[in-house]
């Protein structure tokens, strides 16, 4: 190894391979039908270019298979009162955009500009500190969120009456 490194002394650190050139005569070893064997979709243009789960035309897995039934399939879509979609607030959140006394709503929150709008429910979840007295009214509290809201003075009020709070 070199004791000073400069430009004059600069190499590659491993000696470079010349690429193979192909379709130059019988007598390169890649000539004819350069490396491809005969005819077929390996043979043609493009083809080392198909998408994941291409089967060469056939029909391909998820296609074939059926879709699982029921409220944690993923093909589900979000219809009823058991696929009900939440977006999740945190307390630091709340912490950032309402000062001490406030009525924190789904309204407030939009004016807030913490939500898009007050189609969906909305959760509070415990993510950061919280030291302003609030009055939190939502569809659902995590445990931690509750702690924190009331330990700082305030008092956390569901929206829907559940009786595991969340």
């Amino acid at each position: 190894m070199p004791e000073e490194l400069n430009l004059s002394n600069l190499g590659p650190a491993q000696p470079r391979r010349p690429r193979k050139r192909v379709g130059r005569g019988l007598g390169s070893g890649k000539g004819r039908y350069s490396g491809r064997g005969l005819k077929g979709q390996k043979a043609r243009s493009g083809s080392h270019k198909m998408r994941p789960g291409f089967e060469g035309g056939q029909m391909p897995a998820y296609m074939r298979l059926g879709k699982q039934r029921g409220n944690t399939s993923k093909d589900a879509m979000p219809i009823g009162p058991f696929r009900t979609r939440t977006i999740p607030v945190n307390v630091r959140d709340l912490e950032a955009r309402f000062d001490a006394g406030a009525d924190v709503t789904p309204e407030a929150l939009v004016t807030a500009g913490v939500l898009k709008n007050t189609r969906t429910d909305v959760k509070i979840l415990g993510m950061g500190e919280l030291t302003k007295k609030l009055t939190v009214h939502a569809h659902g509290f995590s445990a931690t969120a509750i702690e924190k809201i009331e330990a700082a003075g305030g008092s956390a009020v569901s929206l829907r009456d559940t009786a595991d709070g969340a």
